[in-house]
């Protein structure tokens, strides 16, 4: 901190205390018949949503839980954490791109289900010239590769992760997740049912917008809005989660599955209510715009157009009528990944992004804006 900063003193804020929603209804006997006594892969195993889904298995008793993480910090942190619960824990350090080490880890433990949460997901970083093409290759030829070795196991199921940032993405780690979808989508042909589930931002995830305004609110502001109008869906991390495991106990192979994630919320109002909440004296914390950044849009969606949401029998929980992945995409797209990796050359920015927009036609940037102060 500068010298002479002042800090301001504020109570533990409790992030459930900015959505107020009910708790989520699960099938837990279906969830423990699903899980229980079974061997699961959960990767990204040291994230926010990876730790969670690792927690909330756990509840259900399966054999063994194999965390999986290119992280060597994250995972000796989540294994430290669950170590004594009963179940056989597997850490193994890795990438899901590394064909050969993710077959070796499921011949070595005959794996039932996977959960595919490992991702790079910060949009102005990933729509960086030297990060944008490393997206596509972790979040889209990451998932064909744990994809395709699944099925060559027999894995039963397999549940991708996704985001609403795949809905006419507006950035590269958006449509990176949307091509990881409709990898998803092309996998199934054989037994492993592959299953997407599609939802929106998570409160108090590393790296997301609730910590670093916790932080500007504590060294007494200002807290940065990239907008005034801008609006993002939330849920926090348990909610999201468990809604995941259902998701991924009743969808079928081929469905994105997409979770009810309540009204938008305005990202400045949020701010506003933080400032509240957390005791500061809302004369002092002004909020400052500081324009959209690289890659991010307005406001986001969870149905593309087209895509109208059916109802499941879960009432948090639709299905979205995605459209058929074009006939030889996949494949294209797989050969430029390898390609590039082969020929140790990455393609050049514009060159990728007339990649991304024939193979997501949908795909469009976003404008900056100008920067602007409020008080609060």
């Amino acid at each position: 901190l500068l010298a002479g900063t002042q800090l301001t003193t504020w109570r533990n804020l409790d992030v459930e205390d900015l959505l107020g929603r009910e708790p989520v209804l699960l099938d837990m006997p279906g969830l423990a018949d699903w899980l229980g006594g079974k061997t699961v892969l959960v990767t990204g195993a040291g994230g926010s949503i990876g730790s969670e889904l690792c927690r909330q298995i756990l509840r259900y008793r399966p054999a063994t839980l194999v965390l999986l993480d290119v992280s060597e910090a994250a995972l000796y942190q989540i294994r430290s954490e669950l170590a004594g619960a009963g179940t056989q824990l597997i850490a193994q350090v890795g990438d899901v791109k590394d064909a050969a080490l993710v077959s070796a880890l499921l011949a070595r433990f005959p794996t039932d289900v996977i959960f595919h949460a490992a991702a790079y997901k910060h949009v102005p970083l990933m729509e960086a010239a030297g990060n944008a093409w490393q997206a596509v290759r972790n979040n889209t030829y990451g998932t064909f590769v744990l994809g395709r070795a699944a099925a060559a196991a027999g894995v039963s199921k397999f549940v991708l992760i996704s985001t609403d940032k795949a809905v006419n993405p507006g950035s590269v780690m958006g449509a990176s997740k949307r091509l990881a979808e409709m990898v998803c989508q092309w996998l199934q042909n054989g037994t492993t049912q592959f299953v997407t589930v599609r939802f929106g931002n998570v409160l108090n995830s590393a790296g997301s917008v609730i910590p670093k305004f916790q932080a500007q609110i504590a060294c007494g502001g200002p807290v940065t809005v990239t907008h005034p109008d801008i609006t993002r869906y939330f849920m926090s991390i348990p909610e999201a989660v468990g809604l995941v495991l259902q998701a991924g106990l009743q969808g079928f192979g081929g469905d994105i599955m997409v979770l009810d994630m309540g009204e938008p919320i305005r990202i400045v109002d949020l701010a506003r209510n933080m400032i509240r909440l957390s005791g500061a004296d809302p004369e002092h914390i002004k909020i400052e715009f500081t324009g959209l950044q690289s890659g991010e849009k307005l406001h986001e969606e969870l149905l593309a157009t087209g895509e109208d949401g059916r109802p499941t029998p879960h009432p948090k929980i639709k299905v979205a009528q995605a459209r058929q992945v074009p006939a030889g995409l996949i494949e294209e797209i797989i050969a430029h990944c390898e390609g590039s990796q082969l020929n140790d050359r990455l393609p050049a920015p514009e060159v990728l992004r007339e990649w991304l927009k024939r193979w997501i036609p949908e795909y469009q940037g976003t404008e900056t804006k100008n920067r602007s102060t409020e008080n609060a």
